[in-house]
C-alpha cells in the first residue's frame, strides 16, 4: 500500500460535526481508549507547547508516552509518536490494513464518509493501544465538543486559552467558543484551564466542572512572578516553583509552563512519582518546532507558523522582546481559510521592516502573493513591499539581506517547504 496516497483520498476538513463514526471505530476494536490514560489538551493558542512540555516531562520521569498532534511540519508520520519517536511507514500501513474493511463498511451505509482526522485519531489510539503506553497527551484538532479526539475519558483535560480562530465551525464570539472547547471537560475527572480575561468565558468552564464533578484548577497571571528572560532561556516563579527555567521563547510561554506544571502536579497527587528536578529538566530541555524557531543563524532567520489573532499578538511581541533594535524582513504566507486583513494589519504595525509576500506552497489554498500585497498597501504607507515566489524570497533575503534578521510567519505548512530549501542550499 501506499500510505500517503490513500490518505490522500481523503476529506481533509471537518464535516457535520458529530462523533458518530469515532464511536463506530472504538465500538469494532473494543474500546481501546478506555484502556490508557490521556491527558487531553485543547485550545485556541498553546496546545501544542503544552503537549510537547507535558510529554518531554512524563519521559524524563521513565514513562511511555504516546503524543497525538497536529498539523504535522514535514513528514506526516509526526502527528503519532512514542517517546518522540514517529511511527513508521511500515506501522502506520499495518495499522491502515486494520482498519480499512471498518472504513469500508461504514462508508457504505452512511452519507457522510469518514474523514482523515478520523482515520488518523483511529490509528493513533490503536498504536499507543498496542504499545502499552503508560500516558497518551493528546492534543485536540479543531474545537473540543465534536472533536474527534473527544471520544476519549481523561484522566486530565487542559485547556490552554479560548480565542478567536475557526469560527466557521465554532462559532463567532468567544461564549460560543468556549462552549466547544468545554466539551472536553468530563465526568469524575479534573480539568486544568488558563484564567480568561473573558469572565464570560471563565464562567462557562466553571459551570461545566460543577456540572460534571470535574476538579478545576485555575492557572493565574498573578501567580507567575519574578520574570526574567535572555536569549536563550526565560526565568520566573510559578507559587511555590522558583526560578523555573524554560528554553522556548515569548512570554505566552510561562502560562503554558505553568499549565504543564499543574498538569504534573494533578499526576502526583495520583501518586505519579515526578521528581521536582524531572520537572524543571522537562521544561527546560523541550523542542518545539515551528514556533518562533531559530532555523538558520547566517542569516539569522526564526520561523513561526502564528496565524490568528492571539498568536499574532504573542509573535510581534516576541519579536519586540528579542529583536527590537535590528532591522527585519518578514516573509508571509497565509491560507485563505485565516483572516489575513488581520494579520497583515498587525505585522504592518512595524513600519521600518521589509514585508515579501508569497503565495504559500499551494496556489489553491493560499491567498495570492498578489491579494496580499494589495491588502498590504491598505494599512501602510511602507514602500518596501515585494511579491515572490517562497523559494524565490529565501534566495533573495540570502543574496539582499544577509544583515537582517529573517521572519517566516503566517501558516505552518511552508515549513517542510522552508527548512527543505535551507538544508538544500546548505549542501550545495
Amino acid at each position: 500500500m501506499n500510505v500517503e496516497k490513500y490518505l490522500s483520498n481523503f476529506f481533509k476538513g471537518t464535516k457535520n460535526p458529530t462523533l458518530k463514526a469515532m464511536e463506530y471505530f472504538m465500538e469494532e476494536f473494543g474500546h481501546p481508549e478506555k484502556n490508557l490514560k490521556i491527558i487531553h489538551i485543547a485550545g485556541t493558542n498553546g496546545k501544542g507547547s503544552c503537549t510537547e512540555m507535558i510529554t518531554n516531562i512524563l519521559i524524563k520521569a521513565g514513562f511511555v508516552v504516546g503524543k497525538f498532534i497536529s498539523p504535522h511540519l514535514v513528514n506526516y508520520n509526526e502527528r503519532i509518536s512514542i517517546q518522540n519517536n514517529n511511527i513508521s511507514n511500515e506501522k502506520m500501513e499495518e495499522i491502515i490494513e486494520k482498519i480499512k474493511p471498518k472504513i469500508d463498511k461504514y462508508n457504505s451505509i452512511n452519507d457522510t464518509k469518514v474523514t482523515l482526522f478520523e482515520l488518523e485519531t483511529t490509528m493513533a489510539i490503536l498504536y499507543f493501544y498496542e504499545n502499552n503506553c503508560d500516558f497518551v497527551v493528546l492534543e485536540a484538532g479543531l474545537g473540543g465538543l465534536y472533536d474527534c479526539t473527544n471520544i476519549v475519558n481523561p484522566i486530565i483535560s487542559i485547556i490552554t486559552s479560548i480565542g478567536y480562530d475557526h469560527m466557521d465551525v465554532l462559532g463567532n464570539n468567544l461564549v460560543e467558543i468556549a462552549k466547544q472547547k468545554a466539551g472536553i471537560i468530563k465526568e469524575n475527572s479534573e480539568t486544568v484551564f488558563a484564567v480568561s480575561d473573558e469572565e464570560d468565558v471563565n464562567n462557562i468552564i466553571e459551570k461545566t466542572c460543577l456540572n460534571k464533578n470535574n476538579k478545576l484548577h485555575l492557572v493565574k497571571k498573578q501567580d507567575i512572578k519574578n520574570y526574567s528572560y535572555t536569549q536563550d532561556f526565560q526565568k520566573f516563579d510559578y507559587k511555590n516553583y522558583k526560578d523555573i527555567i524554560i528554553n522556548l521563547k515569548g512570554e505566552k510561554q510561562l502560562l503554558n509552563s505553568s499549565i504543564a506544571i499543574e498538569c504534573i502536579e494533578i499526576l502526583r497527587e495520583k501518586s505519579y512519582n515526578i521528581s521536582d528536578e524531572t520537572l524543571r529538566v522537562g521544561l527546560k530541555t523541550v523542542v518545539h518546532k515551528g514556533r518562533f524557531e531559530i532555523i538558520s543563524k547566517n542569516p539569522l532567520m526564526i520561523f513561526d507558523g502564528a496565524h490568528n489573532k492571539p498568536a499574532i499578538e504573542n509573535f510581534t511581541k516576541s519579536c519586540e522582546m528579542y529583536y527590537k533594535n535590528q532591522e527585519k524582513v518578514y516573509i508571509i504566507s497565509i491560507l485563505k481559510t485565516k483572516d489575513h486583513n488581520m494579520i497583515l494589519r498587525e505585522l504592518l504595525k512595524d513600519e521600518k521592516s521589509i514585508f515579501i509576500f508569497t503565495s504559500g506552497n499551494d496556489e489553491e489554498r493560499y491567498i495570492s502573493k498578489e491579494e496580499l500585497l494589495e491588502t498590504a498597501k491598505k494599512y501602510t504607507n511602507n514602500k518596501e513591499l515585494y511579491m515572490q515566489e517562497l523559494e524565490s524570497a529565501i534566495d533573495l533575503v540570502k543574496e539582499k539581506y544577509m544583515n537582517k534578521v529573517v521572519f517566516f510567519v503566517g501558516s505552518f505548512y511552508v515549513y517542510g517547504v522552508v527548512t527543505k530549501k535551507l538544508e538544500a542550499d546548505k549542501n550545495d
